[in-house]
């Protein structure tokens, strides 16, 4: 075990503070390094030893130094639906879990951010809650393409669409149509459109040849209602019109294996494209989901084991790009505990915290690297929102977001332990590896050691402006 981390203070040199360690994650590899942090900004990285001797400095010591997480697919529900979760709450667990920037989604809160008047609406929520820098997708829905370029232009990092019931009724589903009318408008500006990509038909089909006495506490039963057709057929319409139009598509939490082969056709015939698989996805199977436990729905639903090994073989030739949590919690009486009904039950599953550790866990036995891990959850992640100037990297100019971890540390989940609103999460038990010992935001330290260090230090991220 590594010995803990130290911080030695003495007058203030050229750099606001220095953080080195033996496990710096870089672009280029993992190194001891030396972190140098002047303005909240990354100054240069230079040789462990090569520190000046006066300073603050922050002892990583043999913990792993990593880029602050940056989390692009994530619910807080705030304005409209703060009980289900709320800025505050959200951005306390990100900050203990490392992710130091969310980009959170258009729906599930009242207004939908799918005008400007409503994007204003969700910037005046969020004053003085954020405890991790955050920002906006806009939403694309029926009869709103007059309001895109006015969001585009209030500082939204993209626009997210259903192809399918969301499930809320301020969001609507978009068809074909919608989108031949919305997508010329998105590659004319240069945004990208992030989709859940299920179809309707193939569910309906399910939903008609359903037993009539199909128990409703089966997780079989809710698979077999989102079959692999939905997403498959989805994703060849996206990628037709994404093709037509010449629109940057985003595949949102892919779960569907079987369209693996079509986004690897399009990629390589170097269509704008990007794929993102989940934490859930990549650590659960469906053939482990005991009978009631309606923590594990989700939409689309955690599939085979076949099917999460081939989504672990996506991510390692690069057919997926990134990981990010879709951290989608609800108040526990709506995933009905009591009943165990997984067809009444709200679809989502809470996680934000975990991510980290939930998808080290499984990549470490897969033999994956942490510079694997860098690319999945930092890097790409912030491509996806144009954010590579500022996030996802140790490297000089960008922003001083860490995480300081230890990737041996093994814990099991307790719920209590958690900071999002509510704590109900398939990963309550579960046993995983790699504990956060400290977050800094923009060069300072805002969580170390199970205690929050500073009042909410998170900013709003706007779009063309850093």
């Amino acid at each position: 075990m590594p010995n803990s981390p130290k911080m030695s203070n003495s007058s203030s040199g050229v750099t606001d503070l220095i953080v080195r360690g033996n496990r710096v994650v870089t672009p280029d590899g993992e190194r001891a390094a030396a972190i140098h942090i002047r303005g909240g900004v990354i100054t240069w990285i230079s040789t462990f030893d090569d520190v000046p001797p006066e300073g603050l400095i922050y002892e990583a010591r043999d913990f792993v130094v990593m880029p602050g997480l940056v989390d692009t697919h994530v619910h807080i529900n705030e304005p409209g639906r703060t009980e289900w979760e709320g800025f505050t709450t959200a951005t306390r667990a990100a900050a203990a879990g490392g992710i130091t920037t969310l980009i959170e989604m258009p729906l599930n809160s009242i207004p939908a951010t799918t005008s400007v008047a409503a994007f204003q609406a969700k910037l005046a929520a969020a004053s003085g809650k954020l405890w991790v820098d955050t920002g906006f997708w806009g939403g694309v829905v029926p009869g709103n393409t007059h309001e895109l370029f006015g969001l585009w232009e209030a500082g939204c990092f993209g626009f997210k669409c259903f192809l399918v019931d969301s499930g809320v009724q301020e969001f609507a589903s978009v068809t074909e149509s919608d989108l031949r009318e919305a997508l010329p408008r998105l590659a004319k500006i240069g945004a990208p459109l992030l989709a859940h990509a299920e179809v309707s038909g193939p569910i309906e089909d399910a939903v008609r040849r359903r037993a009539a006495n199909a128990s409703r506490k089966s997780y079989q039963t809710w698979l077999d209602s989102r079959p692999r057709a939905a997403e498959n057929d989805a994703i060849n319409l996206l990628l037709r019109l994404g093709s037509a139009f010449g629109t940057r598509i985003h595949i949102v939490h892919l779960s569907s294996t079987d369209a693996i082969p079509q986004i690897q056709k399009a990629k390589g015939n170097g269509q704008p494209l990007s794929v993102e698989t989940c934490p859930h996805y990549l650590s659960f199977t469906s053939e482990e989901i005991p009978g009631g436990a309606t923590q594990f729905k989700c939409a689309p639903p955690i599939r085979e084991h076949e099917n999460r090994e081939r989504l672990w073989a996506g991510l390692r030739d690069s057919t997926i790009d990134l990981i990010a949590t879709d951290h989608s919690p609800c108040p526990p009486l709506m995933k009905h505990k009591e009943t165990g009904d997984f067809l009444d039950a709200w679809g989502g599953i809470a996680s934000l915290q975990l991510s980290l550790p939930a998808v080290w866990t499984e990549a470490k036995r897969r033999g994956f690297s942490l510079k694997h891990l860098a690319s999945w959850l930092c890097e790409a992640p912030a491509r996806l929102a144009g954010l590579s100037h500022q996030k996802g990297a140790i490297a000089p100019g960008r922003d001083a977001d860490l995480v300081v971890w230890n990737p041996e540390a093994r814990f099991k989940v307790d719920p209590a332990q958690l900071h999002h609103r509510h704590r109900l999460t398939p990963y309550a038990g579960r046993d995983l590896m790699g504990i956060v010992e400290a977050t800094f935001l923009r060069g300072v330290k805002i969580f170390e050691r199970g205690q929050f260090c500073t009042a909410p230090a998170g900013q709003v991220l706007l779009r063309g402006k850093r």
